[in-house]
């Protein structure tokens, strides 16, 4: 399964292109929507939805949905819309549109659009529903999860062998079960490696805070961290500016962003939702969409870490180096054949 690694600059630009109802949580502001896939006429044309919980902004994870989706339109003969969420109200508003619209697969992620689903779905038992990043048990839904701690494992243990201070951090976005996923796997890999590294956790409280980021990642380096991992979505952009003013190392998520500031930010644990939305709607559209989990960690190829399961255009930080790259890419194999297990902080009592 080949990825579509980006920077954030090819992100944005892609948001511009894909980006829908951005002003009022309307699935049918036209103006914003992406269309794709020949002409819209036929009426044999599948018609697919995406819908996010929010705006997507310069959210890596969203952007990298969009261009599953564009990717998937420009493949196959389908329309698609890519709907932005401007508040919670509008999660159900978008959802209702899209099933009145009749939309033939409607595509949702994250746990903020659980909520809206499980009433949704179950009142269209004839329409197809796929959410992304977290599981909901319906028979008329598809559920993609991924296992971020396997990657998480890789960059713990890439923090705990390359740190010279012995202390490191993780900027977290929220004290939730899912964040936990990313904080037990980075724990369990750096102590895998250095046993006596210390591990300093801060939590953003959101998803989209840079500034508040910066001051915790300001206050763990503080503290002696020399490697702080960002944790916090769009809030990461607020941990790389701490890391450039600061002079201390960084990291960030779900897509590669070390060209940002190759000096600073060193390390990206990728999560590929581009592929997995891209291969939704191949599935539904060959044929094979069936409503079930599936569930992509480093075996799949469905997450990673730049330099050790994924190339990346910028060059490799002497901070981390290859001899510490090539004991990560050991540690990943060893995941990928069962011989390390990671913990799922979800699957804990």
């Amino acid at each position: 399964m080949k990825k579509s690694w980006t920077t954030l600059l090819t992100l944005v630009l892609s948001i511009t292109l894909l980006a829908g109802c951005g002003g009022n949580g309307n699935a049918n502001n036209d103006n914003n929507s992406a269309s794709e896939g020949g002409s819209e006429s036929s009426q044999d044309k599948k018609r697919i939805a995406l819908i996010h919980p929010e705006k997507v902004g310069v959210n890596p994870f969203f952007a990298l949905m969009d261009e599953g989706l564009k990717k998937a339109a420009g493949e196959f003969d389908i329309e698609v819309k890519s709907i932005e969420s401007t508040d919670p109200a509008s999660i159900e508003q978008n959802l209702r549109t899209a099933v009145a619209e009749n939309y033939d697969l409607i595509i949702t992620s994250t746990f903020q659009m659980e909520d809206a689903l499980n009433k949704i779905a179950p009142e269209n038992p004839n329409v197809s529903f796929a959410i992304i990043d977290t599981t909901v048990d319906l028979p008329n839904v598809r559920s993609v999860v991924f296992r971020e701690h396997e990657a998480a494992y890789l960059l713990g243990a890439a923090a705990g062998l390359a740190t010279q201070s012995n202390v490191v951090g993780n900027v977290v976005a929220a004290d939730i079960p899912i964040m936990h996923k990313y904080m037990t796997g980075f724990e369990e890999g750096a102590k895998s490696v250095n046993p006596d590294v210390e591990i300093l956790v801060n939590f953003v409280g959101g998803f989209d805070d840079p500034a508040k980021a910066k001051e915790l990642a300001i206050l763990q380096h503080s503290k002696g961290a020399d490697f702080v991992a960002g944790m916090s979505a769009v809030g990461d952009l607020g941990v790389f500016e701490a890391a450039k003013e600061n002079g201390f190392y960084t990291s960030g998520q779900d897509t590669d962003n070390t060209g940002i500031d190759p000096e600073h930010v060193v390390l990206a644990q990728l999560k590929g939702a581009d592929a997995v939305v891209y291969e939704t709607v191949k599935d539904f559209v060959e044929g094979n969409f069936t409503f079930d989990v599936r569930d992509y960690g480093l075996k799949e190829s469905g997450v990673g870490l730049t330099y050790v399961t994924h190339e990346s255009e910028t060059p490799l930080n002497p901070f981390i180096g290859q001899e510490i790259v090539d004991q990560l890419k050991v540690i990943s194999e060893e995941i990928v054949n069962g011989n390390i297990k990671v913990t799922n902080a979800l699957e804990q009592n």
